[in-house]
C-alpha cells in the first residue's frame, strides 16, 4: 500500500499555498520551486482541485491560487480524493463483495487491510491544512527534535579516562 506522488505532492502544495498566502494569490511556478515539484505536474494537479472545489484561481499580473476554503476547514482526505487518489488497501475494488482471488472469493486477510484503509481515511479527515501549517501534527519522527540530548553517562566518561 502506498500513496502515490499525486497526493503527496497535492497535499505539499496545498499546505505550502496555505502558508504562504495571507490572502494574496501564489503563483504555482512559487509553489514548484519551494516544494520541488515540476511546474507542469502542479499545473494538472492544481486543475483538479480547482475542479474539485479546494482552491480558486486569480489570473492577470500579480494573479495564482487562493484556498477556496480556510485552511483549518479543508482536510487532507479532501485534497487526495480531488486528485483521484483514492488510497487503496486491498486488491479488490471498494465496495463490492467479490474478492480478488481467482475465485472471487476474499482472502483470509482482506478484513484487516480494509479496516487499515478505513483506520487512513479516517484519520486522513480528521487532519487539516491548518494542523500541517502549524505543526500539530508531530510523529514519532518529530519527537527528536523535542528531545533534549541524552547526558553523557559520568561512568562511562570515567571509565574511558
Amino acid at each position: 500500500m502506498r500513496l502515490s506522488t499525486k497526493g503527496r505532492y497535492a497535499v505539499m502544495a496545498m499546505v505550502d499555498l496555505a502558508a504562504t498566502s495571507q490572502g494574496s494569490p501564489v503563483a504555482l511556478a512559487d509553489i514548484a520551486e519551494r516544494q520541488e515539484i515540476s511546474l507542469s505536474y502542479l499545473e494538472q494537479l492544481f486543475a483538479k482541485l480547482r475542479k474539485g472545489g479546494l482552491v480558486k484561481s486569480v489570473r492577470g499580473p500579480g494573479g495564482g491560487y487562493l484556498l477556496a476554503h480556510p485552511a483549518d476547514a479543508t482536510r487532507v482526505s479532501d485534497i487526495i480524493l480531488a486528485v483521484d487518489e483514492p488510497i487503496r488497501t486491498t486488491r479488490c475494488a471498494n465496495g463490492t463483495p467479490q474478492g480478488c482471488r481467482t475465485n472471487r472469493s476474499r482472502c483470509l486477510t482482506h478484513d484487516l487491510w480494509e479496516e487499515l484503509g478505513n483506520q487512513i481515511h479516517m484519520y486522513l479527515s480528521s487532519v487539516t491544512v491548518a494542523d500541517v501549517v502549524e505543526r500539530r501534527i508531530i510523529g514519532t519522527s518529530g519527537l527528536n527534535l523535542l528531545r533534549p540530548a541524552p547526558a553523557a553517562d559520568s561512568t562511562a566518561v570515567a571509565a574511558a579516562e
